[in-house]
C-alpha cells in the first residue's frame, strides 16, 4: 500500500465511529446529502435480483437504499479499503438482518468484479482514489450493455472563485480532500470508457451525479 492510501486508511480509522454523524452536519449549510444519495441509487435503475457493487461503501450508509432496490433475492457487495469503516458497515448489516450483503476489504483498483455484476455505485468516494481511472475502466468492462456505473461526488463548479475552492478543500479535509484529489476529474474518465454518459448537478453545481451506461463489447 502506498503512502497516500495508508494515510487515507488512518484518517478513516479515526473517523469511522463518528462518520455518519459528521456527514450529516452538512445539512446545516443546506447540503441535502441523503436526497442526493437516493437520486444516485435511483439512477442505477436496479431491478429485483440484481447484483450491485458499491465502491468505497464506508459504513454502509447506502445499503438500505440498495437493499430496497434489489430485494432479498439480489446481492449487495460493499468494497472498502478501511477495516474500521467496514466494521461499522458490518454492525449495520447485522442489526438489519441482511443476509445478502457481502463486505470486501481491499483496494478498489484490485477488486475483481464478479461476472454477475449488474450495477456499480460510488458516493463521495471515487475522488479519494488515485487509481480512479482503472476502477472506472474495470467497472465498464464488467457491466452488461445498458447497465450503469453511477458516482455521486463533490466537484468544483465552473463559477468557483479561488477563495471558495480553498475553503471547500479545507472544509472537506477531514474527509480526505486535498489539493491533489481536488484536481481529479472522474467525470472525464467516465466519458472515455462508457459510450453514454449522463450528468446532473445539485447544490449550485457542487454535487455531481454522473451516470455511465455500458455498451456492447467491441468484437
Amino acid at each position: 500500500m502506498d503512502d497516500g492510501k495508508a494515510r487515507m486508511v488512518q484518517l478513516y480509522r479515526k473517523r469511522a465511529r463518528r462518520y455518519d454523524f459528521t456527514a450529516n452536519l452538512f445539512y446545516l449549510i443546506g447540503f441535502r446529502e441523503w436526497a442526493y444519495r437516493k437520486q444516485a441509487v435511483a439512477a442505477l435503475h436496479l431491478r429485483p435480483g440484481d447484483t450491485v457493487v458499491e465502491i468505497g461503501c464506508g459504513t454502509g450508509l447506502n445499503f438500505s437504499l440498495l437493499e430496497d432496490a434489489v430485494g432479498p433475492q439480489g446481492r449487495v457487495i460493499g468494497v472498502d479499503l478501511t477495516d474500521a469503516m467496514l466494521d461499522r458497515a458490518r454492525q449495520r448489516v447485522r442489526y438489519k438482518g441482511w443476509t445478502n450483503v457481502e463486505l470486501v476489504e481491499c483496494d478498489a483498483a484490485g477488486f475483481r468484479f464478479p461476472e454477475s455484476t449488474d450495477a456499480v455505485l460510488a458516493t463521495f468516494a471515487i475522488k479519494a482514489m488515485p487509481d480512479y481511472d482503472a476502477i472506472i475502466r474495470q467497472a465498464a468492462e464488467a457491466l452488461p450493455a445498458g447497465r450503469c456505473f453511477v458516482f455521486l461526488e463533490l466537484v468544483e463548479p465552473g463559477w468557483c472563485p479561488g477563495w471558495l475552492r480553498w475553503l471547500m478543500i479545507r472544509l472537506l479535509s477531514p474527509f480526505g480532500a486535498n489539493e491533489d484529489n481536488a484536481a481529479y476529474r472522474p467525470e472525464a474518465v467516465l466519458k472515455r470508457y462508457f459510450p453514454r454518459v449522463l450528468m446532473k448537478t445539485r447544490y449550485f453545481g457542487v454535487a455531481l451525479i454522473a451516470v455511465g451506461i455500458a455498451g456492447e463489447a467491441e468484437s
